[in-house]
């Protein structure tokens, strides 16, 4: 395949939003055909809402869109399928009761043979390395499993042109190596494939080409054989950023939180966590690994006060060596102990903040209690905090008053990690907090965290990305299926160590 034959070529796409928010002005990009694109920006930049475009969702507001050398207009997802482009988001649009080959045949029109649509789907399977059980429902399906569904059924509808948007967010070290292989076997089969990620070492890995945006704006493209990491971020930000992740000595690294025999059901009597123990000392970050699922999110909501624990003892340790036991307590009454248990959720907008609500009322949702009257709230401090975050965390927003809905992903990802380290908790229980930052934004908010641990906060760090929690983290507890398998000294372990603690199962 001549790769430097063009799939796609965008040319002056322009796009804005709510009349003010320019997300991409005068983008031209070629994508060839038999190549691996990495779309490399920080967080606003305007990746997403480009590939966006290309894929149906949103419609240019100028500029043309060129396939196989022939302006056409992309109004939906299904004129994007008719002309071969499909593309794969980061949440998965899958219907969780039906089984793999159901969704990948789901919408498609005329009468439809699931005998002839399975032999479809395994010689797709068998000729790129894909590896599928067709007959498997989506709710038994790891993430990387409802991932290769995702990727089969564009390639079952004819995509020559795929759009990957962070595939590798929660995969294992080994699962991301076998997506990448699968990548290079399209790759030779002619595909063109763009990935949207923020792991620069990813795309080293795995690119032959890496074009920047910046503010919305194409700034150029490059050989990724030609370029270094340090040249990508300097290009993607516009200025020199260091890209060594400060980890300090642990100050006095005294017991705060002891986790004793710990075991949670959910609603359904299944078990999430079963029989997990740890300790986790004040100036030290204890990371938490595992694949999604595996039982961090009911860890840190039972700590936080907001899961019903079965059994098993949470107990916090004052500095003079007093004790109490938090399980029992509310939220509330946790917080009011002075333990200031500091959440930062998956869910940026159903669980973190209100959507409808601008920057500087989301501040106030943790400190309306604060206010001198049942009536009355103060306002000055949470406005004060919110022009804090926004200035240190450099969040793009038209102003403090615009709704945090409005803003992109990252930049509503900023504002909630802000306003929970802001509090300057005891213990500071983190999941997912860099999750779709850019590498700048992503740096600013390890120096917060080690800002913490200097203070001498317990960090809890739950994270998906292996390489930073063997960076950052003093020590690392790894998960699996709501076991644990061990704890590890950040120091001395390795990535591909924690991938394959990752999937065998600790004892109880």
């Amino acid at each position: 395949m001549n790769n430097n034959e063009i799939a796609v070529s965008l040319r002056n796409i322009t796009k804005t939003f709510v009349g003010t928010v320019l997300a991409n002005n005068n983008v031209n990009l070629d994508i060839k055909k038999g190549e691996i694109l990495s779309l490399l920006g920080e967080n606003g930049s305007g990746k997403t809402t480009l590939m966006n475009m290309l894929s149906g969702i949103y419609h240019p507001d100028a500029g043309q869109i060129i396939i196989n050398g022939k302006e056409v207009t992309i109004n939906s997802p299904r004129d994007a399928f008719a002309l071969g482009i499909g593309m794969v988001h980061q949440h998965f649009k899958l219907i969780d009761i039906f089984n793999a080959t159901e969704n990948i045949v789901l919408g498609l029109d005329g009468k439809l043979n699931l005998a002839d649509a399975e032999k479809k789907i395994k010689a797709i399977c068998d000729k790129y390395g894909f590896e599928i059980n067709t007959s498997k429902k989506i709710y038994d399906m790891s993430v990387s499993e409802k991932q290769t569904v995702e990727i089969v059924k564009v390639l079952f509808r004819g995509a020559e042109i795929l759009i990957l948007d962070e595939p590798t967010a929660v995969l294992t070290p080994q699962e991301t190596e076998h997506l990448f292989q699968v990548m290079r076997n399209m790759k030779e089969d002619g595909k063109s494939i763009v990935i949207i990620t923020h792991k620069l070492n990813e795309i080293q890995s795995i690119s032959d080409r890496v074009a920047v945006l910046r503010q919305g704006e194409f700034i150029g493209d490059m050989k990724t054989s030609d370029s270094t990491i340090k040249e990508m971020t300097d290009m993607m930000v516009g200025h020199a950023v260091s890209l060594n992740i400060d980890r300090p000595e642990p100050v006095d690294p005294q017991p705060r939180i002891k986790v004793e025999n710990l075991t949670v059901l959910d609603e359904e009597g299944v078990v999430k966590l079963d029989n997990v123990s740890f300790t986790a000392n004040r100036g030290e970050i204890l990371g938490i690994a595992g694949i999604s699922g595996c039982g961090q999110k009911e860890l840190l909501r039972a700590i936080a006060g907001l899961e019903i624990v079965k059994e098993g003892k949470i107990t916090y340790i004052h500095r003079d060596g007093r004790t109490e036991e938090l399980l029992g307590m509310s939220p509330r009454e946790i917080s009011e102990l002075g333990v200031k248990l500091s959440f930062v959720p998956e869910d940026r907008l159903g669980m973190g903040l209100v959507g409808n609500m601008n920057i500087a009322d989301n501040m106030m949702l943790r400190s309306y209690r604060k206010g001198g009257s049942r009536f009355f709230t103060d306002k000055k401090t949470p406005r004060d905090l919110a022009e804090k975050v926004v200035d240190q965390l450099q969040v793009a927003t038209p102003s403090l008053d615009t709704p945090v809905r409005q803003l992109s992903g990252g930049n509503v990802q900023k504002v909630l990690v802000g306003r929970e380290i802001a509090s300057e908790p005891r213990v500071l229980l983190t999941a997912y907090a860099v999750r779709g930052l850019d590498i700048n934004s992503s740096y600013q908010i390890y120096d917060l965290i080690n800002q913490q641990k200097a203070l001498g906060a317990a960090v809890i760090f739950v994270g998906e990305d292996l390489d930073v929690l063997v960076e950052l983290c003093d020590r690392i507890l790894v998960l699996c299926e709501g076991r644990v398998t061990g704890i590890v000294d950040g120091r001395t372990t390795d990535k591909y160590t924690l991938g394959s603690m990752m999937t065998q199962k600790g004892e109880a």
